[in-house]
């Protein structure tokens, strides 16, 4: 077993992502190799639009996939990149549909030039394969990814046992209600406005920013 002085460990060199305004004040400075973040909420409350304005976001430095493997790359979908705005015409943002395995990500996240950040919509849809160990291996698989998973809700708490495990592995917790999204895990935290018009219709005025 190796052990590490403090001094290496205060030296350690880690690579972070570049975050500013809004998600600067909400994330704070999380590191992007080896994480897991945790997105969830009730259906109909902004969760996909919320990982697609982050997704988009960061996709201005990073290279990012958004595996769609509930909603698929139709309708509903193509709806929330309208709402969302994104840039069509940024290569950096690429999207898979459903019937993509965990198996297949696995084996396409391996490739010389695999995006290093992953969004997975939605955890139901992988739980068999995330059981078992299944979770542990796509991380130990792919320790230079950051893996942001999307669930459903149910009394409070993300949906699943899978879901709930990987809240308590998650380095960033977002949940979402009402268009609103609440930041926790490690780091000071706060509220994302998906849409400030449509949310002060559900909350009132006392919502800020």
């Amino acid at each position: 077993m190796r052990t590490h002085t403090l001094k290496d460990v205060l030296n350690k060199k880690i690579q972070r992502l570049i975050l500013d305004g809004l998600w600067l004040q909400a994330f704070g400075t999380p590191g992007r190799k080896g994480k897991v973040w945790l997105f969830y909420g009730a259906e109909k409350n902004g969760k996909t639009w919320f990982s697609i304005l982050f997704a988009d976001y960061l996709a201005q430095s990073e290279s990012i996939l958004y595996v769609s493997a509930e909603e698929g790359l139709e309708e509903s979908f193509q709806d929330v990149l309208m709402r969302a705005n994104v840039d069509v015409m940024n290569k950096k943002f690429k999207a898979k549909g459903k019937g993509v395995s965990l198996q297949e990500l696995d084996d396409y996240l391996n490739t010389r030039y695999a995006p290093k950040i992953c969004f997975i919509d939605n955890v139901t849809v992988y739980v068999e394969e995330l059981k078992n160990g299944g979770l542990q291996r796509l991380l130990k698989n792919h320790p230079d990814k950051l893996f942001i998973f999307i669930a459903h809700e149910e009394r409070g708490e993300p949906y699943t046992a899978t879901a709930k495990m990987i809240k308590r592995l998650a380095d960033r917790i977002v949940w979402i209600q009402g268009l609103v999204a609440t930041v926790g895990g490690r780091t000071t935290g706060g509220k994302f406005i998906i849409d400030q018009q449509k949310a002060m219709i559900l909350y009132g005025s006392d919502i800020t920013e």
